[in-house]
């Protein structure tokens, strides 16, 4: 498919929505107007019959947990769920066995993506107490960024010395994500409950242990060194009302130093869900109140919020279905993130402008990415087509996850994926996969 012509589609991009073609050439795209007329014969032509075309989403938070727990999911089969949910790019987490703190470690994963990706790619590098060194040797226009956890995480990749933290903020060539719950809360809370009920602990206290105010001690103080030290600092997954007041929403995203993102799971879910849901959707942060997702929403609306991902981070059923101690945190989310957020914009909570601006225009804005996330001229033709109207039941026979389950069973989505591009390139139609042809980039950052 070296040109394909795009008919009669409704363009959402840049907060506006417009009828028109776009024409792709050698993976870009060429041409945009009002009507477009084929030029040679071998131009592929696609009618888009009325249906909605955007950019690609970016999805700057998963799991695809290779190396190391490849049991779960990987590369190829991660991605492959991300372009059937109409992300054609993602950025991946340092968590993995060994972990992503290495330079060696890191270009083995941009290797591995390289051979089996449907997905454009990029990875961050992880920062722990003691790899300083390696953390100044990263190269800011291939990584997309560096990766703290500020509350549990597997292996050593708690960052807990006050002395560290304050100098990878002050001396990191990367923008800083960071991952913020407080420990010491934490496992205060935690002990607690132990005491009463042992390992079997009702999964409705998992908000109750990694508690609002676990989040906020850490998010402010994460924020507070951010301003102290003049780090870029963007902080991943915020789940409760109270953090949204330390991020600023009088700025354009561009000129902001201190981001902050939400996830999926906080928009749909609330605490009123684990009575049916269970340790399915155990996530970290803790899934909360309905008076916090509604506040993390509205966060979105009026820009306290910059982005919306996925923290994508799949684990089997059998290990999910443990006794709560021993269930571990994460879900299975790129396929059904896009399709989730049209839901809330049939609900009239959201509107597709917006969707856009939080999932393509602003994670490419935020990681300085070149040539994606938008509908222009001589950007790459990473594109997602969405009939709006066409709805569908989520199963598992319809669920592309390694893992085979989904937090979504059950749920009935209004709108599908029809078609999704990567660098021009027709990779997923309608619950089918086109034979894999390793079109998929490593994304370059224009720092």
């Amino acid at each position: 498919m070296k040109k394909v012509l795009i008919k009669n589609a409704r363009i959402v991009n840049e907060g506006t929505i417009t009828e028109g073609d776009v024409f792709i050439e050698d993976g870009i795209i060429a041409e945009i107007a009002d009507s477009i007329s084929a030029k040679s014969p071998d131009v592929k032509i696609i009618d888009a019959e009325g249906n909605y075309l955007i950019p690609g989403v970016i999805d700057d938070q998963v799991h695809f947990r290779e190396p190391g727990l490849t049991h779960k999911e990987t590369i190829e089969t991660g991605s492959k769920a991300a372009v059937a949910g109409g992300i054609t790019s993602f950025i991946e987490m340092p968590n993995t066995l060994p972990q992503t703190t290495t330079i060696e470690e890191l270009q083995k994963k941009f290797d591995l993506a390289n051979k089996t990706s449907y997905a454009n790619y990029s990875f961050m590098f992880g920062g722990t107490n003691d790899n300083l060194d390696e953390i100044l040797k990263v190269d800011p226009k291939t990584t997309a960024a560096l990766k703290l956890f500020l509350g549990s995480s597997t292996g050593n990749m708690l960052v807990d010395d006050a002395k560290v933290l304050e100098e990878i903020f002050t001396k990191s060539p990367l923008m800083i994500a960071v991952h913020c719950e407080d420990e010491a809360t934490i496992q205060k809370n935690l002990q607690e409950c132990i005491e009463r009920y042992g390992d079997d602990i009702p999964i409705e206290l998992h908000p109750k242990i990694r508690s609002e105010e676990a989040c906020y001690l850490s998010s402010s103080k994460a924020v507070a060194l951010a301003k102290k030290t003049g780090a870029r600092l963007h902080v991943f997954h915020l789940s409760t009302a109270k953090e949204i007041a330390l991020f600023d929403n009088k700025k354009p995203l561009k000129d902001k130093k201190i981001t902050a993102e939400v996830c999926i799971h906080h928009l749909w879910f609330n605490d009123s869900d684990y009575q049916k849901k269970g340790t399915f959707i155990k996530w970290n942060p803790a899934v909360k109140t309905k008076a916090d997702q509604e506040a993390l929403l509205q966060a979105v609306i009026d820009n306290h919020i910059d982005v919306i991902a996925t923290d994508h981070a799949p684990h089997t059923k059998e290990e999910k279905k443990n006794v709560y101690t021993k269930a571990p945190s994460g879900g299975p989310l790129v396929q059904h993130a896009l399709p989730a957020m049209l839901q809330l914009y049939h609900q009239e909570k959201i509107s597709l402008e917006k969707i856009v601006e939080k999932m393509c225009h602003n994670p490419a804005i935020l990681y300085q990415i070149e040539k994606r996330g938008y509908i222009r001229e001589g950007y790459k033709a990473d594109l997602v087509l969405i009939d709006l109207n066409s709805p569908w039941a989520v199963q598992p026979s319809n669920t592309v996850y390694k893992c085979g389950w989904s937090p979504f069973e059950g749920v009935t989505f209004k709108s599908r994926i029809t078609h999704t591009f990567v660098n021009g390139q027709l990779v997923y139609k309608n619950f089918q996969f086109l034979p894999f042809t390793n079109v998929a980039e490593q994304l370059t950052f224009d720092r």
